[in-house]
């Protein structure tokens, strides 16, 4: 039934989250991929060739880190478009609010083309953020920021970030030391009005303007483990550690936001290949471990396994009908 005929003008958006190494761009291309691979039980064409995807991977929209960030292949983007990818240099800053005012932006393209836009990733704190809106944190102080920055400059981010740590030691924790922005504006928010960070809370309704359908995908465990132990292995086959090589050539290090991701970080430590590879495994188990502990108490979600693609279709085919 049309948005006319039933007054809810907000506009349908479908979002599929979950940890890493879960299957969401396999699930993905096996339903809304415009290609001739056979069609999960349960489902049918409907969608194909009709959707678009806006990636919520906050590592995949760095140019030149493709194999570390499991980034859809050439084929799998002409058949299924995807929006966000390749859009900064990995020496450059890319927030959660870039994210949010993007993925919009994005959305709204893609529905004033006849096109359904999927959110599709696993950096939950950016969906999350899509999803209830960014918290209402203080409006940036320029001269604040510059003495922070300066003192970052002479003092280390190591030292800034044992400071933020006793104002505010929920969001130290979740800070990469290397994270220069991050520190910095946490700082900042507290200097400015003398409350952390983490006091900062997110709404827990979803925001205005979009009718959202939020999917988590679920898988066992130790089948996780298992998927995640896999694709670092194809990875290293793959070339990554070749990748890495070439953007260190280029002049990217540990300090860059890109090169802090899992998969690129790791490189960066005194171990030969065996031990970096080992490093990449043990810390992406651990990021997936996080990811599920912060996407259960979201509000609002579903869970679906992510071997259910009948479930899924069925959700999907829902939304855009209602």
């Amino acid at each position: 039934m049309s948005a006319e005929m039933t007054g809810d003008l907000r506009l349908p958006v479908l979002v599929v989250f979950g940890p890493t190494a879960s299957g969401k761009t396999a699930l993905a291309r096996s339903l809304f991929a415009d290609c001739d691979d056979p069609l999960p039980l349960g489902t049918d064409g409907r969608f194909r060739g009709r959707v678009e995807v806006i990636s919520a991977d906050s590592m995949q929209v760095y140019r030149g880190m493709d194999i570390g960030t499991a980034k859809p292949d050439p084929e799998l983007l002409s058949s299924l478009p995807h929006h966000l990818i390749d859009i900064r240099f990995p020496n450059e800053q890319f927030c959660a609010g870039d994210f949010v005012r993007l993925a919009d932006e994005a959305c709204r393209d893609v529905i004033a083309r006849g096109k359904f836009p999927i959110v599709l990733g696993g950096t939950a704190f950016y969906i999350k953020n899509f999803l209830y809106g960014l918290p209402l944190t203080p409006e940036s102080d320029p001269a604040l920021r510059r003495r922070i920055l300066d003192r970052m400059k002479e003092e280390g981010a190591e030292t800034l970030l044992a400071e933020l740590k006793s104002h505010d030691p929920e969001s130290s924790a979740r800070i990469h030391p290397n994270d220069e922005y991050r520190i910095a504006r946490a700082l900042e928010v507290f200097y400015v009005s003398g409350r952390p960070l983490s006091d900062y809370a997110l709404p827990t309704a979803f925001r205005e303007g979009f009718r959202f359908c939020a999917v988590a995908l679920d898988r066992p465990r130790d089948e996780l483990n298992a998927r995640i132990d896999a694709r670092v292995d194809e990875m290293f086959a793959s070339g990554l550690a070749a990748e890495v090589a070439s953007l260190i050539a280029r002049g990217y290090g540990p300090e860059d936001p890109g090169m802090q991701a899992i998969g690129y970080r790791e490189f960066f430590g005194e171990g030969d290949e065996a031990s970096t590879r080992a490093a990449i495994k043990a810390d992406s188990r651990k990021y997936a471990k996080r990811q599920e502990t912060f996407i259960k108490p979201m509000a609002g979600v579903r869970r679906l396994s992510a071997d259910d693609a009948a479930g899924f279709f069925r959700v999907a085919r829902d939304l855009w009908e209602a």
